[in-house]
């Protein structure tokens, strides 16, 4: 003859309730953030939509000569040359490197942009 359950077995119930119960815990905090925070500037004039950024190009070449407005710039007066270059080009430095540069090149040159107070750097490969 066959015995009877006369209870139920709830530890696996228990279970469920304790795993639903860590997963709550975990997603909770994250539904308080709402993403970035962002403020639109509400008065933009015309003339600083058309402004053009001032921007200065270096050309890094294959054989690592350094060229700003067609001209060869040594790698000797490559700060000097940068720093009153910057004057003209607030808004920052343009490397433009052939793929075949090394990378001592563009590395020197970022290092000198960077003596030479340029806060704004950006890389482009040709």
């Amino acid at each position: 003859m066959r015995d009877t359950f006369n209870e139920i077995n709830i530890t696996p119930l228990t279970d469920i309730f304790l795993v639903l119960l860590i997963i709550m815990m975990v997603i909770a905090p994250m539904l308080d953030k709402q993403g970035i925070s962002l403020t639109v500037p509400e008065n933009v004039e015309q003339s600083q939509i058309d402004k053009q950024p001032q921007i200065l190009t270096v050309f890094v070449t294959n054989s690592d000569k350094y060229f700003i407005n067609n001209e060869e710039i040594s790698s000797d007066n490559l700060k000097q040359v940068l720093t009153t270059e910057m004057k003209n080009y607030p808004d920052g430095l343009m490397i433009q490197a052939d793929g075949t540069s090394s990378h001592g090149a563009v590395v020197k040159l970022m290092d000198s942009a960077r003596a030479a107070g340029v806060k704004a750097i950006s890389l482009d490969q040709i």
